[in-house]
């Protein structure tokens, strides 16, 4: 367990969140946190971030892969 201290930030207070937390947590500079309070705790999560297409494909090298598939003989009034 790490130990930070409250420091003043404008008309606010603030925490620094040590860089080996953030990088366990997959935690990046202008990522947007949820914040709560559980009983005496704050509890900060990561929220989740819907990807745009452009970045699920940069994930598959920018590569779309097409292929067919058989969905086997038509068993019913399928219009071919």
């Amino acid at each position: 367990m790490e130990q930070v201290i409250l420091k003043p930030w404008g008309n606010s207070q603030g925490i620094r969140i040590p860089k080996n937390i953030l990088k366990k947590l997959n935690i990046n500079i202008s990522d947007t946190l949820q914040m709560d309070v559980a009983g005496d705790a704050i509890v900060l999560k990561k929220v989740w971030k819907h990807k745009t297409f452009e970045e699920r494909l940069e994930e598959y090298g920018g590569k779309i892969s097409i292929c067919e598939f058989d969905w086997g003989e038509p068993i019913g009034k399928e219009i071919l």
